[in-house]
């Protein structure tokens, strides 16, 4: 596999002429929090207030979508962020999209998701889920999905820049480093890695690389 372009200094090339969208382009790691938590706050309202469900079922619809978020992170992640058509195109909506991030993994201001990526997102799979569960189930269910968004958000930023001690997330800051530094068609989950052991995409024991916690602080 040849080795790619890899800086790990903390910023990254421009991206774009136009001032106004490289501006945009940039996003503050807390921007999703600020969006999205009065979003859950008044979801979870709804689910009280609205909601025709037992304390138990919310409780169930909650980490349900949780879990949902699990295996969509992965899904988008595989097949969406790494898609890389065979047209110049193409490979300047995938470097725009994710491709900036593996070149540049180090910069805190293109790690998480755009807000022009993520809400078109967001409401596109709260409609989708809201035809197949119907709104009082989907309350608390799409509270539970943009928990576990945001918890994907968070820790992504995390593994790149925090000092981690905490066993749990040590394990997902190496398993991520790996995707970028050892081989970037494998391990695609970030905040689980659960999906990666199901499906096969996890790394084999025998993969340990160097030392990437300690290369890419």
């Amino acid at each position: 596999m040849a080795k790619k372009f890899k800086s790990n200094n903390p910023e990254t090339t421009r991206m774009f002429k136009n001032n106004f969208l490289e501006f945009f382009s940039k996003v503050h790691p807390s921007v999703p929090v600020v969006i999205y938590v009065p979003v859950i706050s008044i979801l979870l309202y709804c689910s009280v207030v609205k909601g025709e469900l037992t304390f138990l079922s919310t409780l169930f619809y909650i980490f349900f979508g949780m879990f949902v978020w699990t295996i969509t992170e992965y899904l988008l992640h595989r097949f969406v962020f790494h898609f890389e058509p065979n047209s110049e195109i193409g490979k300047r909506l995938h470097f725009i999209f994710h491709g900036v991030h593996h070149d540049y993994p180090n910069d805190p201001l293109r790690l998480v998701m755009p807000p022009a990526v993520s809400i078109p997102l967001a409401l596109m799979f709260y409609f989708v889920f809201l035809y197949f569960l119907g709104s009082s189930n989907n309350y608390p269910f799409f509270a539970g999905f943009l928990i576990g968004y945001l918890f994907y958000d968070m820790t992504h930023y995390a593994v790149h820049h925090s000092k981690i001690r905490n066993s749990f997330f040590l394990k997902l800051k190496k398993h991520h480093l790996k995707h970028h530094y050892q081989n970037p068609d494998m391990g695609y989950g970030v905040s689980s890695v659960m999906w990666d052991k199901l499906i096969g995409t996890d790394f084999s024991e025998k993969e340990t690389g160097k030392q990437l916690v300690d290369e890419s602080n």
